[in-house]
């Protein structure tokens, strides 16, 4: 590895995904009580969790802090090794800002050394993998310095569509008003979402049943992806196994060549968008 890469829980990669990849910790709540997420997604208890979203429990969250970048960080530069942080989106929370002002106080520090931060625009697989690609840059010896343009540059083409089946979850995060959710809810109005090129999360679609909604995210992977061997599919999903294999199966029938990694929604973004989120992220021509 010619530089240390380094990404968050949010990221949402399971043990599969991660050779190459430090993870930081994720800090929430669950009614008051103090949990950390390490970001172990194959060992995270969705279920669990989802449902205790659905009786009503509250979870809050909080932003990756400069401290913590600090200390992890100025670790690996005293042995010499440059960084590359990949961040979620700085249009959903304060975590980039957070690591940008570290990485400044420690370049400043540590003279001769390079610390980059990049803003995925996105979180989960959206930003797990840009880390994935950091990863094998690094494996092939590219120096930290190139290889933050090459994900810089390819930020643009991470794209992330998804719906949610309660859009109660959306409206108390202000993506939806309460009279949109309450209206949406009697009929039964899914939207399609996606992280826009200034990493916020808007609208793109909305239409009436969960099927019609994963054949939404299924046209717009057709329309948007780029036809090329380094496509990767992944499908995040917040207790809904069942579609996310539907939706697996229907992608597969335009490229059956490309793999595809299932995995549940990790909870430091889920606590956003709630049980039965269904996410769809691959590489395109643009968001």
């Amino acid at each position: 590895m010619s530089f240390a890469v380094f990404a968050d829980g949010s990221a949402n990669l399971p043990k599969s995904m991660l050779d190459g990849i430090s993870l930081l910790p994720c800090e929430y709540t669950v009614d008051g009580e103090p949990q950390t997420y390490w970001g172990d997604v194959d060992s995270f208890d969705a279920h669990e969790f989802y449902e205790g979203l659905k009786i009503g429990k509250t979870v809050r969250t909080s932003l990756l802090n400069t401290q913590l970048f600090l200390s992890r960080f100025g670790t690996i530069l005293t042995k010499g090794t440059d960084i590359i942080y990949i961040s979620m989106s700085s249009g959903i929370s304060g975590t980039y800002n957070a690591a940008r002002l570290a990485a400044e106080e420690l370049m400043e520090l540590y003279q001769g050394r390079f610390v980059h931060v990049v803003d995925s625009l996105g979180c989960g697989f959206g930003s797990g993998l840009l880390a994935v690609k950091a990863a094998e840059l690094s494996k092939q010896g590219m120096s930290a310095r190139a290889a933050a343009d090459i994900l810089d540059q390819e930020v643009p083409h991470c794209c992330q569509y998804f719906t949610v089946d309660d859009l109660s979850f959306l409206k108390k995060t202000g993506r939806v008003s309460g009279m949109t959710a309450k209206i949406g809810t009697v009929l039964n109005i899914k939207p399609v979402l996606f992280g826009d090129p200034t990493g916020h999360i808007i609208s793109c679609a909305k239409v009436r049943g969960r099927r019609k909604a994963i054949e939404t995210l299924v046209k717009k992977y057709e329309e948007k992806r780029i036809k090329s061997g380094e496509q990767r599919i992944c499908i995040s999903h917040g207790d809904c196994l069942e579609d996310a294999e539907i939706l697996a199966g229907l992608v597969r029938n335009i490229t059956p060549e490309c793999p595809i990694t299932i995995c549940q929604h990790e909870p430091f973004s889920g606590a956003h968008v709630g049980p039965g989120m269904l996410g769809l992220f691959f590489r395109g021509t643009e968001r």
